[in-house]
């Protein structure tokens, strides 16, 4: 997002933490329901373009969205949705990613109360590892001729007492309605998402064998000290690293396996 976008997106995740770190609101219920807002305002293209048009009334605009969300949502979702249509958006869509991310920051909040956040963080990257590694499940779950229902029993049946019920609801809602995005790229965002929650990077560790705690404690420390953040660490074993390990942060890869400095001293030679 850009300009005016990215000022009105901030200000409604201020408005979400303050809501949300009340104990009277829950925060799963304000998940749906933002979720549902979302999901209606992706098909009306039509109502999103009034509701963010700049040529409108702050007020107006607030109102209309009261008059359409109040009687389908709660107070507190329709006070935030009001709250967000004053706010100048800088192209109508943008208010539905906004949205969108609001309510998985939500489902995460209600996790992180429950004590639940790092169960979430791994079964993201763990359920985002399987289904890179199964075609025949990643074709299922993106085929856009299966139904909603059947994607969602599909999922229920993968995830349904296995994981968070967190997990599953943001899984089901990316599988079910993507909005553009590919499967694994949802699935890192929200992985980033939850880390964020705890303003902490994630770095991906590929291995040969898989780590010790005490090996654990130590990388992440020497991670969080070079980023100057905490870090999250997603643990993925590959026989193919020959030594070493290989960690990746965002676009940033830390390069420290023996395969991989085989690879550059062959380029080298060849060079």
């Amino acid at each position: 997002m850009n300009g005016a976008s990215r000022e009105a997106l901030a200000a409604a995740r201020e408005r979400l933490d303050a809501l949300t770190d009340s104990t009277s609101v829950d925060a799963a219920q304000l998940a749906g329901e933002l979720a549902a807002v979302t999901a209606l305002l992706d098909r009306e293209v039509s109502l999103r373009r009034v509701l963010t048009d700049p040529a409108q009334a702050a007020d107006a605009k607030a109102e209309l969205a009261g008059r359409i969300f109040g009687g389908q949502v709660g107070g507190t979702t329709a006070d935030l949705v009001a709250g967000m249509v004053r706010s100048r958006w800088s192209q109508s869509r943008d208010l539905v990613d906004a949205l969108e991310g609001l309510a998985d920051t939500a489902d995460l909040t209600a996790a992180q109360k429950a004590g639940a956040l790092d169960d979430v963080e791994d079964e993201l990257f763990r359920f985002g590892r399987i289904v890179s590694s199964n075609t025949e499940l990643r074709s299922a779950l993106t085929d856009r001729a299966a139904s909603v229902p059947a994607k969602s029993e599909l999922l229920s049946s993968l995830l349904g007492g296995r994981a968070n019920v967190a997990t599953e609801r943001l899984v089901t809602r990316l599988v079910t309605a993507p909005r553009g995005r590919s499967l694994e790229a949802g699935l890192e965002s929200l992985s980033e998402l939850a880390a964020e929650r705890r303003d902490r990077l994630v770095a991906t560790v590929t291995s040969a064998v898989p780590l010790s705690d005490r090996q654990k404690q130590r990388l992440g420390a020497a991670l969080a000290k070079l980023y100057g953040r905490r870090m999250h660490l997603n643990i993925d074993v590959d026989p193919e690293v020959v030594g070493g390990i290989r960690v990746q942060v965002g676009d940033e890869v830390i390069n420290g396996s023996i395969a991989d400095r085989l690879e550059d001293a062959g380029r080298r030679m060849a060079s």
